[in-house]
């Protein structure tokens, strides 16, 4: 059986070699296996010791001190954990700003938050998908505690423009939390030059293990955050349970060669994803969905006249999707490309394609031949 060829890297990154080989190194009697909280033997001081240096690695790639970097299980577990545990520290009063195209690990919290009476103000992009300053300062009021936005999309790969609403926070002072699930070892996410005070991100997104995460918490404003994990009073009493030293072995190590290889890497899957797009840029009725300013990665495209789930199907030799992997399972038209204007059948037409550390010039050239034979014979038969 011929494989297809895989462009959902935004659902997920396959774990880079290197990665997985110092993973190994944790998990056997032979290898650094013990409980890092074990303070009492050699054993969990070796552990301790990689799980630190992990936190390094990490701290390194954002730009910030390594006791600001609390270790979770992912970005769904960090955006619980800064939403959640910034206003259960104020009993749930107060304001919130986010917008209606953020991830459902973003929606759900602020939604479950609404219900216990915090005031929400949901913000809608443009059509390019970009949420302005001037929208976010129109937003605010005088009980306004948080603004919470994704970096990247990951729908359709737009980036926002982080840094200059995390100045208008800092002069409000309001505090800023950025899901940067889809930017974090893939651009510059310096916490610093963009001014943000909590920061989600997921290892499994540049080529970590699933299940390890982090989130930034800006020291000065630890005390404010509660816990929404009890039992221990692991990770300065911010998130309880015994940390998996190797999979923040493999985040450590994945962050370690992202910061080192990211400027080069994504010089190169711009490349590729620019040579996928013009290679398909003059089929009748396809156009690029948001701005034209996206991460290398991600190209979102709208196949106009022919219905979206018989053309993930036709297309047997790729590995893309309609959205992203979490709604994957629902029929419904994308909430992101409805709000940036598309109708519902457009939305439904609309193909995912996500490139990454591994796709190839031959991949590209494939895909593209595989796109346009499929496409045509879909729109011939309509």
């Amino acid at each position: 059986m011929t494989m297809p060829i895989y462009l959902d890297y935004a659902a997920t990154t396959p774990v880079d070699a290197r990665v997985a080989e110092a993973m190994a190194g944790c998990l056997t009697m032979e290898g650094i296996f013990a409980n890092p909280a074990s303070r009492s033997h050699f054993y969990g001081w070796q552990a301790e010791e990689q799980v630190e240096l992990a936190r390094r690695h990490v701290a390194t790639l954002l730009n910030c001190d390594a006791r600001e970097v609390v270790w979770t299980s992912g970005a769904t577990e960090s955006n619980n954990l800064a939403l959640k545990g910034l206003f259960e520290g104020s009993g749930y009063k107060g304001h919130i700003i986010t917008s209606v195209i953020e991830h459902k690990a973003v929606i759900d919290p602020v939604l479950w938050l609404e219900q216990q009476g915090v005031e929400v103000t949901w913000l809608t992009p443009g059509s390019d998908g970009l949420i302005s300053v001037d929208q976010v300062q129109a937003a605010m009021r005088e009980d306004t505690r948080l603004v919470s936005l994704m970096h990247v999309n990951n729908e359709i790969g737009v980036i926002n423009p982080i840094a200059e609403i995390g100045k208008l926070c800092r002069q409000k002072d309001v505090l800023f939390h950025v899901d940067a699930a889809q930017s974090a070892g893939k651009m510059s996410v310096d916490v610093e030059t963009l001014q943000v005070d909590l920061m989600s991100l997921s290892g499994h997104k540049f080529y970590g293990p699933k299940g390890a995460g982090a989130l930034y918490v800006k020291r000065s404003i630890q005390h404010q955050l509660k816990p929404i994990i009890h039992g221990g009073g692991h990770e300065r009493g911010m998130r309880s349970g015994t940390l998996a030293t190797h999979q923040l072995v493999g985040m450590g190590i994945a962050a370690q060669i992202a910061k080192d290889d990211f400027e080069q890497e994504a010089l190169k899957t711009a490349a590729l994803r620019d040579r996928l797009w013009q290679g398909i840029a003059d089929l009748p009725g396809v156009f690029r969905n948001g701005s034209g300013v996206v991460t290398p990665g991600h190209l979102n495209v709208c196949f106009s006249g022919v219905d979206g789930e018989t053309l993930l199907l036709s297309l047997r030799e790729l590995a893309v999707s309609s959205g992203s992997a979490c709604t994957s399972a629902s029929l419904d038209p994308s909430y992101v490309l409805k709000a940036i204007g598309l109708s519902d059948e457009d939305a439904l037409s609309s193909i995912r394609i996500s490139l990454g550390r591994f796709t190839t010039t031959e991949d590209i050239e494939q895909a593209i031949a595989h796109i346009r034979t499929i496409y045509t014979e879909l729109k011939q038969a309509v």
